[in-house]
């Protein structure tokens, strides 16, 4: 039997949510799934349907989703759905939803200088999601973000910047996985635009990323 998973689309446009939840279709689909992706929050209200998916993923940079939205997404984690994805389509989406937040283990809070170049340090190189990828560097924003220390940190991303010295230094998680009740979450912070997808580590991560989260 196909696993299933369910890619929630859209949010705000500057995330490109469409282009990049076909990415993210097309190489699901590659590793078997089936995908379907729904550009309305209603699908999140429908617990019988939810029980079929066994991942998914959040792409709706901010937006609102309503408390009884928010309880359907998260209770289906904790029976046992993945939760996976990346950016802001994950981690700055529902920012009144702290539920929500919860499960996904961080949020976002800024990304001083905007788009740059940095550096992705690979830290926990014998996990599957990293395993055999070397550190590398990515034009995308830096994600400053506030994170649970729970989280199992697999790369970081050190901030050196000129619009906010007072964080210089600081080593910021840029992918962890989790469990949330019975449920496996995964994010990564890269992709503000398709072509970040092009870096093939970031492709890579993503993509074992989600296989690992999916139930």
């Amino acid at each position: 039997m196909k696993k299933k998973a369910l890619i929630v689309s859209g949010g705000w446009d500057g995330h490109h949510p469409a282009e990049t939840s076909k990415i993210v279709a097309e190489d699901l689909k590659k590793e078997g799934f089936e995908v379907e992706i729904s550009t309305a929050l209603d699908v999140l209200l429908d617990e019988a349907r939810l029980k079929a998916f066994d991942l998914i993923v959040p792409n709706w940079t901010m937006g609102a989703m309503t408390g009884e939205q928010e309880k359907g997404l998260v209770q289906a984690v904790e029976n046992g759905a993945g939760l996976g994805g990346f950016h802001g389509g994950m981690g700055d989406a529902f920012r009144n939803n702290t539920l929500y937040q919860f499960a996904v283990g961080g949020q976002f809070v800024a990304h001083p200088d905007n788009l740059k170049d940095y550096v992705v340090n690979i830290v926990k190189k014998a996990d599957p999601i990293v395993a055999g990828l070397g550190d590398f560097t990515v034009n995308s924003e830096q994600y400053y973000m506030h994170v649970d220390p729970s989280n199992e940190v697999l790369a970081t991303t050190t901030f050196q910047t000129k619009s906010a010295p007072w964080v210089n230094g600081t080593v910021m998680p840029v992918v962890w996985k989790r469990r949330y009740g019975k449920g496996r979450v995964f994010y990564q912070s890269i992709g503000h635009s398709p072509k970040e997808f092009d870096v093939p580590e970031v492709r890579e991560i993503t993509k074992r990323g989600l296989l690992w989260a999916s139930r």
